[in-house]
């Protein structure tokens, strides 16, 4: 796994060529090794991403979003209607970020 730390969150990417393994990975890591920070996975390495391995995601999505803490996906390989509104996909990284700040702004808000 390749991991680049910035101010307010972490981008995490693959470095096995093998999305479902490291979906896998990141639901036992994400929830212990990176829960009190803002995650961003970086799948622009998989061009020909499907919607039902985005969905691999959706799980950890949703326990890390429970937690008051952002995660995001960068990928622009799925049609984003048909993306389910609990995963949070954006196609670049810088967008990403935008997010990520946009999420923390409405928690001091009390969003």
């Amino acid at each position: 796994m390749k991991i680049d730390n910035y101010d307010n969150y972490v981008v995490l990417a693959d470095d096995h060529d093998d999305l479902a393994e490291f979906a896998s990975f990141l639901e036992f890591q994400i929830l212990n090794k990176f829960k009190e920070q803002n995650v961003v996975i970086n799948l622009q390495d998989y061009p020909a991403l499907k919607l039902k391995e985005l969905l691999l995601f959706l799980k950890t999505s949703n326990k890390h979003r429970a937690t008051k803490q952002s995660f995001v996906l960068v990928s622009d390989a799925v049609d984003p209607d048909t993306i389910p509104m609990e995963l949070v996909v954006v196609p670049t990284l810088q967008e990403a970020a935008d997010i990520v700040e946009m999420e923390e702004i409405e928690r001091d808000l009390g969003f």
